[in-house]
């Protein structure tokens, strides 16, 4: 009686496991189609790939968009148990941990850009500029970079050389082999969003100041650049939360299996898909000229009007 029950627990947590997958593959394409249709709308116009708050923007969107991809890919490889060689997840896992710091960095930058533009009016042409702009981009790949420099520095120094041929199932747990591995890990992780929630706090209230000084149609400007540091800082606790995923799962891994699977499948779908799109998504809707372009590319008609919008999403 007791194998009948092991059994049927085993099917229905089968049949669980093969719906939630459907459900990734489904929404996994609904993301990628929508940030496909972000980034043809970037493309669509000059004036967006020659000014830094787009060309910032477009960063998140490539960005995100690599991470649905190939954290997908790593499910459907793992629903199937395929493995690869370890030098191929190495590389895989490179790719995942830059773009996962590619976003918040590049949040933060975009954060120092509205500040320029309305607490430093003047400079924002000469410091904003495309030129800097592309200067900015290579300064947010190298920063991160640090976290996976550091992660893999000190996998390598602990990892047998035989590990490297081997063949296995590709999962982030297999770069952590000693437990100060994990506690390094986690203080560059601290540290990353110390500075960067600090950046977005700093910003928040120099406009705040510019706010309260402004009048007229300054007035209305700095209020949406505060609303605009408000989202990013939104933002930014999600990438926050996203982090700590894998060291809460660690710990709900040690408790219960089966709570293990269901604490990992609601992190990944609130904290990695979901993100990944939506906060774009209404970053561009937020913005008119990026709304109005928008609205011309993608090929259906938007079912609400522009005002809507704006007291929705601004």
């Amino acid at each position: 009686m007791a194998d009948n029950d092991s059994v049927a627990g085993d099917g229905s947590l089968r049949r669980q496991i093969n719906e939630r997958v459907i459900i990734v593959q489904l929404l996994v394409l609904i993301f990628l189609c929508i940030n496909l249709s972000l980034i043809v709308t970037f493309f669509s116009k000059v004036f967006f790939y020659t000014t830094m708050r787009y060309i910032l923007f477009a960063v998140t969107l490539f960005s995100d968009s690599l991470i649905l991809l190939m954290s997908d890919i790593l499910v459907i490889l793992s629903y199937f148990h395929i493995t690869m060689q370890f030098g191929l997840c190495v590389i895989i896992y490179i790719l995942l941990v830059l773009c996962t710091f590619v976003t918040p960095v590049t949040l933060t930058a975009m954060t120092l850009e509205r500040y320029v533009a309305i607490c430093m009016p003047l400079r924002h042409g000469e410091l904003c500029s495309t030129h800097s702009s592309l200067h900015c981009v290579l300064i947010i790949q190298s920063l991160s970079c640090v976290p996976i420099t550091v992660i893999l520095s000190n996998f390598f120094a602990s990892a047998p050389h035989s590990l490297y041929t081997e063949y296995s199932m590709c999962s982030m747990d297999l770069f952590v082999f000693l437990q100060w591995q994990d506690n390094v890990k986690l203080a560059v992780y601290q540290c990353y969003f110390l500075i960067m929630s600090v950046i977005i706090i700093f910003s928040y209230i120099e406009i705040l100041k510019v706010a309260k000084a402004a009048s007229g149609e300054d007035k209305k400007s700095t209020r949406k650049g505060l609303r605009t540091v408000v989202l990013h800082g939104f933002q930014l606790l999600l990438c926050l939360i996203q982090l700590w995923c894998p060291f809460i799962e660690t710990s709900v891994l040690q408790i219960n299996f089966k709570l293990f699977i269901n604490v990992r499948y609601f992190n990944y779908i609130f904290f990695i898909l979901a993100p990944r799109c939506l906060s774009p998504l209404i970053y561009g809707l937020r913005d008119e000229k990026f709304f109005l372009a928008l609205k011309h590319n993608v090929p259906f008609e938007f079912h609400f009007v522009k005002s809507n919008v704006q007291i929705s999403f601004i």
